[in-house]
């Protein structure tokens, strides 16, 4: 796992590249090297970090260039060996045992056609000094990310957003379709970028710089074709073996010269692949984390502790518990700078924080259980919107009455939250609206009137694009199972542009890499030829997977109620943050250029403060994007600290 970097016949293309690499220097603290060549009458250079996982010795390092070809190369390739075997039957011979090598020999025999029979992750740009052409890169899932800007006929890409920020002195404009998109996601599409000129290279496709400044562009899998052929699969009768999928999957993963620990948060996802890799790695190293006591209480949060010690116990793994009692006032600008983009999921704390503990004690590669939910239909949402599809067939008075109700119940008091409330009040805001608007608001921060009341009027027809460009992706299939069709989204929409992201970003802030076996071409594959009503089943969302899991955890595991992965965010906004709150939403930049209204930010702080709604997420991400806004507008690349 590295950070990559580069330019194509851009000016000071050599300065720059060095200026990119060295704001990846935490994605690879083990080696740095940069590669430049000739390109007509300019110069392609290319540049990266190394955080060395497989072949530690100088074969792997990067770029490498070998007969004619270079590669700067950040990722993972999980079937490296076999490639490698078929590659030398055909009789290359290689220095190293890296990938790296695997990768650019397949490149160098098979060009483009190589992407779709690569099996990991990855974002690479590989150069041909015979052709003169740069082609990058990105793979299927977009587990791994690629930037790129280009201005006239040249071209600078980089593993994150703050590299290009930084290379082209803050010149770079702050793009408010993305700005509102995050406000109702939370986080910034995949198909957005929160710089004007920016832009991420679409999972699963390449791009090709030639000489002349001709751009080629052409993708080499693609997601919904995924789920068709899934669905014709499930109509055929083929079963897919969930269980050997997952178990093989975690095998290859586990692929590495370096020690290799998992997350393990007691639910089902990182405990499956906890004690699976345990078959193959017995006695590894996991962790877990923990928050302090009268904030769990505040939240009422699950204890999930109890249940990764039950899990390390059965499996003999070596567990470490990390309590996560943060001074949130420091972290939060740490973790808005290395996040890129303006998101605001607290879990990225917990992901800095359980890899910064690792890395302490010389674990650099992790396995985590994200994935599982997207594609098995592992969220509350799911079945929540199932359910609702059935509480629209109650009468509508009754609906009214219970609404009612509801509408007048306390989501907390001054001693503790009530989490039951909130999940109810959450799902009457979605349960009576069409399929594709329920499965949007179910997830989202904001319906369109609450966005349009909190933004500068001037963006209200940003705020229908975005509210479109989700009806398009959500509606852009065939598929005829409502289950399926929300999965499909998540992993077009929500996995890519929220959990891969800031569990990326808040990895490699800590110099740690993680890998994702749930989110493996064949996994996917897997998936989607489950149909929906295995996917839930009564009100067991995972169903399938569960099913699976069950031929090697307890049943407690399998079926306990489902943990989030997140933080106590109700008891940090109204102890730690509420003086910050105060002072951003009076005098925050958002405010004073007229971004966000003054009003509709004190109507939340003090609805929230009483009780009646939880608006702990939306202020969280308030903050967040503060800050991001602050840092981006100001041209230093680096976050300054908010008064509290």
């Amino acid at each position: 796992m590295c950070g990559i970097a580069g330019t194509y016949r851009w000016p000071d293309g050599k300065l720059v590249t060095d200026r990119l690499t060295d704001t990846l220097a935490h994605r690879g603290p083990d080696g740095a090297g940069r590669y430049g060549h000739s390109v007509g009458d300019g110069e392609v250079q290319l540049g990266h970090r190394r955080l060395a996982i497989i072949d530690l010795s100088e074969t792997g390092a990067q770029p490498m260039v070998k007969d004619g070809l270079a590669l700067t190369y950040n990722g993972e390739l999980y079937n490296a060996p076999e490639l490698r075997a078929e590659l030398a039957a055909a009789g290359v011979r290689f220095r190293g045992t890296s990938d790296s090598e695997v990768l650019l020999e397949a490149w160098r025999r098979w060009g483009t056609d190589c992407l779709p029979r690569l099996r990991g992750m990855f974002a690479f740009g590989i150069f041909d000094e015979r052709t003169g052409e740069l082609v990058l890169a990105r793979d299927q899932l977009g587990i791994k990310p690629l930037f790129l800007l280009r201005r006239g006929e040249g071209l600078v890409f980089a593993s994150e957003l703050k590299a290009l920020a930084a290379a082209t002195g803050g010149s770079l404009e702050v793009d408010h379709g993305a700005l509102v998109a995050s406000l109702l996601y939370y986080w910034v599409p995949d198909s957005r970028c929160a710089f004007r000129e920016a832009e991420k290279l679409p999972p699963g496709s390449w791009l090709r710089c030639r000489p002349d400044g001709r751009v080629e562009r052409g993708r080499f899998w693609d997601l919904k074709d995924v789920a068709a052929e899934g669905r014709e699969r499930a109509r055929a009768g083929e079963q897919p073996d969930i269980a050997a999928i997952v178990e093989e999957s975690t095998r290859r993963h586990l692929l590495s010269d370096v020690p290799v620990a998992t997350f393990l948060s007691g639910g089902l996802d990182s405990s499956y692949l906890t004690a699976l890799a345990t078959r193959h790695q017995p006695g590894i190293s996991a962790y877990t984390i923990g928050f302090r006591a009268e904030d769990a209480k505040f939240e009422a949060m699950p204890d999930d502790l109890r249940y990764a010690r039950q899990v390390a116990e059965r499996f003999g793994v070596d567990l470490h518990e990390i309590e996560i009692a943060p001074n949130v006032l420091d972290l939060l600008p740490q973790m808005t700078y290395h996040l890129d983009e303006p998101i605001g999921d607290p879990a990225a704390i917990n992901t800095f924080l359980i890899c910064s503990a690792a890395r302490e004690a010389g674990v650099k590669v992790m396995l985590s259980g994200m994935g599982a939910d997207e594609l098995f239909a592992g969220y509350r949402k799911h079945l929540a919107n199932q359910i609702a599809l059935r509480y629209q067939r109650v009468p509508r008075p009754l609906r009214r009455g219970v609404s009612a109700v509801v509408d007048r119940l306390p989501v907390a008091t001054s001693r503790r939250g009530y989490r039951s409330v909130r999940f109810a009040k959450r799902f009457l805001s979605f349960a009576d609206l069409p399929e594709e608007t329920a499965f949007r608001r179910s997830y989202t921060m904001y319906d369109r009137g609450e966005l349009l009341a909190l933004l500068d009027p001037d963006l209200a027809g940003t705020v229908d694009d975005v509210l479109t460009e989700h009806a398009d992706t959500y509606q852009d299939n065939d598929l005829d199972d409502f289950v399926n069709r929300m999965c499909l989204t998540d992993a077009r929409m929500f996995l890519p542009g929220l959990n891969l992201t800031y569990t990326d970003r808040s990895s490699m802030a800590a110099s740690t890499e993680v890998r994702v076996p749930y989110v493996d071409v064949e996994v996917v594959k897997a998936a989607f030829a489950v149909p929906g009503d295995r996917k839930i089943v009564g009100r067991q969302g995972k169903a399938v997977l569960k099913e699976a899991a069950t031929s090697i955890l307890p049943r407690e595991i399998v079926y306990r109620p489902k943990g989030l992965f997140s933080a106590p965010l109700r008891a940090w906004m109204s102890r730690d943050l509420a003086p910050l709150v105060r002072e951003v939403v009076n005098d925050g930049v958002l405010v004073r250029s007229g971004l966000l209204r003054r009003d509709a930010l004190a109507r939340m702080v003090t609805e929230d403060a009483a009780g009646q709604r939880d608006f702990s997420k939306h202020l969280w991400h308030v903050l967040t994007l503060e800050y991001w806004y602050r840092d981006a507008t100001s041209g230093s690349g680096q976050s300054t600290r908010l008064t509290a």
